[in-house]
Order: structure tokens, then C-alpha cells, then sequence
């Protein structure tokens, strides 16, 4: 597994991370929590010393896993986690005061909650869960974060970017609020290459990708006739003719990838790492093979120029497919 700076916090991490939502539970399914421990560790065997988590990812239940994996792990490890908005709309409203969603009695309180379900006495790193381009003027909860890092609560400060609008964290990258960033970057949301990752290598912010197979359609096994598990959200995520729409695009995509020597996995995988900004990409990992096909990416050759031209090509102006929002 190789491994990159992490802005310019001196950490090393691994380029491909430990996506651990799906542990919780929340939104994906049934998942087994001897499998999840099976998965963390032949992950960290393999060299991945990065795992990405949050309260909401089974209300504390990830993170205990993860918890409960760490005092078997004798090696190093870093792991993010996040706090949600206590209150208002998430994504937040234009009008919601910063107050309202990270109070410093709320912030104060929910570090603690997080202390307690990773069973550590200083976070790895804190990431705030949204953001709102109406708190950029006064970014109040980072003075809370900062204040808690002073006492040896948190080791670094992050956020992660909402869906809607995730250039709204670039003031936050220029005005030295942040040590990392979360953003979504894929085949088809290509965005954060404009400005987010050239801002974030500028300013020594690391960046943290999710999303790199877009909810598991860059994987490719997607057809028309898919049908998702009950309690997986991409029931709804791919409602209506969007799962059509994505497997014709995919299916392009699979065309470009043909004959290159990498599977389409793979490419869509090496792709989110391409970007020189970038840390780690966090692949979310279920199961023992799932951890061993995603870090084994790190070994393959960087994508041939040829292949990642044509690879840009396939960036979807689509904006979000959350709620109502087509």
C-alpha cells in the first residue's frame, strides 16, 4: 500500500482508506459485525491506515466497531470521524445561523459522545458533517474545534463537503479554518478538480475523497433490472429512471476502460486518486474481498495520460440526486 502526505499535518496515510458506513448499518442493509471486524483487519494487514466514520453511521455503531477493532490492531491508525448538526435542515438552510446546527455547548457535548463510542481520549480528526456557504463570514464552530484541539481533544479539524454546493468549504481552505476537507470526486463529479483540490495543495489541506464508485455504480454491477436490499437507500438514490440513466453511462465508461488492462473498478478507483491533491480515497468496505480488491488498487500503474483524458470526458453536470432534487 502506498502512501501520501496529508496536507501539511506530517501525517502519512494510506492512498486508499477504510469507508466505514456501511458498519453501522444506517441506510445499507444488514451487515454482519464479525464480518466488519474481519474486513477491518485484513484492511489494516494490507496497509490501510485510514478509516473514515460518523455518529449517523448507525448512531455510534461504526465507530464502536471500529473501536472494538482497535484495541485488537497493534499498529498505527487514523481514524476521522463526524459530528452532525444538532439542529436545522441538513443541508443547512441559507438562513440557519452557524449557532443552530454547532453550538459550542453542542460541539463541547458531542466530541465527548464521540470520545466515549471511539473509547479514545483525543480524535484523530473531527470533521464538522456539513457546511454552509452563509457561515463562511463567521465560522464560529471552528473556534469551538480549535479551542477543543488546544485542550488535547482533537487532533485535527475537518469538514465534509455538502453534496449541493461543496465549493462552499474553499473559503475555509484559503482562511486556514481546516487541516482536511471530505469531497466527493468521481467519473462523474469532477468538479473539486477546479477548485477545491488545487486550493487544498496550495494551502497544505489534506483531502479525503468519498463517493469514488458513486454509491456502487462505478463498480459496473449495476444493470436495469437491479433491485437494492431492503433498508439500502439506493433504492431511493437510483429511483425512477436515474438507475437506467447511470448504467448507460456506465457502460461508456466500461467501453473507454476496455482492452487499458484495468477493470472498470479499478480505473474508476485509480481515477479518484489521480489528482495530485489528493490524500486518500475512502472505499467502502463490507467484507474481507471487498477490502482486498479495493487497497489492491494502490498497486496497479498510474492511469496512462491517453486513459485519464478520456476518462475527464465522462464528468455529469447531473447536480445531486438526494430527496426530490432530479
Amino acid at each position: 500500500m502506498k502512501s501520501r502526505g496529508f496536507g501539511k499535518t506530517g501525517l502519512r496515510v494510506s492512498e486508499v482508506g477504510f469507508g466505514a458506513w456501511a458498519l453501522g448499518e444506517a441506510w445499507w442493509g444488514t451487515q454482519d459485525d464479525g464480518e466488519s471486524i474481519k474486513a477491518l483487519h485484513r484492511a489494516a494487514e494490507l496497509g490501510a491506515n485510514f478509516i473514515d466514520t460518523a455518529q449517523v453511521y448507525g448512531e455510534g455503531k461504526s465507530e464502536a466497531i471500529i473501536a472494538r477493532f482497535r484495541k485488537e490492531w497493534k499498529g498505527d491508525l487514523i481514524v476521522a470521524t463526524k459530528t452532525p448538526p444538532e439542529a436545522g435542515s441538513w443541508p443547512p438552510s441559507p438562513y440557519d445561523p452557524p449557532e443552530i446546527a454547532f453550538s459550542p455547548a453542542y460541539l463541547r457535548a458531542n466530541v465527548e459522545k464521540r470520545l466515549r463510542s471511539l473509547q479514545t481520549d483525543c480524535i484523530d480528526i473531527l470533521q464538522l458533517h456539513c457546511w454552509s456557504r452563509a457561515w463562511n463570514k463567521d465560522p464560529r464552530p471552528f473556534e469551538t474545534l480549535r479551542q477543543l484541539k488546544q485542550e488535547g481533544k482533537i487532533r485535527l479539524i475537518g469538514v465534509s463537503t455538502p453534496e449541493h454546493d461543496q465549493n462552499c468549504v474553499v473559503d475555509l481552505i484559503r482562511n486556514g479554518w481546516v487541516d482536511s476537507v471530505q469531497v466527493i470526486y468521481n467519473l462523474f463529479e469532477q468538479d473539486p478538480a477546479a477548485e477545491i483540490l488545487p486550493a487544498a495543495q496550495e494551502h497544505g489541506v489534506g483531502i479525503i475523497v468519498r463517493m469514488a464508485f458513486d454509491e456502487g455504480a462505478l463498480t459496473g454491477k449495476f444493470t436495469r433490472e437491479t433491485v437494492f436490499p431492503k433498508g439500502d437507500f439506493r433504492a431511493d438514490y437510483f429511483r425512477g429512471d436515474r438507475l437506467g440513466r447511470v448504467v448507460d453511462r456506465v457502460e461508456k465508461i466500461r467501453a473507454d476502460v476496455a482492452g487499458s488492462g484495468y477493470t472498470l473498478p479499478q480505473a474508476a478507483l485509480k481515477f479518484a486518486m489521480s489528482h495530485p491533491g489528493v490524500s486518500t480515497v475512502i472505499a467502502g468496505i463490507r467484507n474481507v474481498a471487498q477490502a482486498e480488491m479495493n487497497l489492491a488498487v494502490s498497486e496497479l500503474p498510474e492511469l496512462p495520460p491517453e486513459l485519464l483524458k478520456e476518462l475527464r470526458t465522462h464528468f455529469w453536470r447531473r447536480s445531486i440526486w438526494y430527496g426530490d432534487n432530479w
